[in-house]
């Protein structure tokens, strides 16, 4: 079944971008959310880690 899969695959035209793109977007992403994690307000962070227990 994998053969047949891989054998498949090989013959479509253009496809070995897919994975780029996807590695491109998932590693775009990490970065991103990182950045704002260091660069966020240590004040608003306090504040939001306690809204669950919050009397509210």
């Amino acid at each position: 079944m994998l053969k047949y899969i891989k054998d498949y695959m090989t013959t479509i035209h253009g496809i070995e971008i897919y994975p780029v793109i996807s590695f491109t977007i998932f590693f775009t992403f990490f970065l991103v959310l990182l950045i704002w994690v260091i660069k966020a307000d240590k004040k608003k962070i306090s504040e939001i880690e306690r809204y669950p227990l919050g009397d509210q």
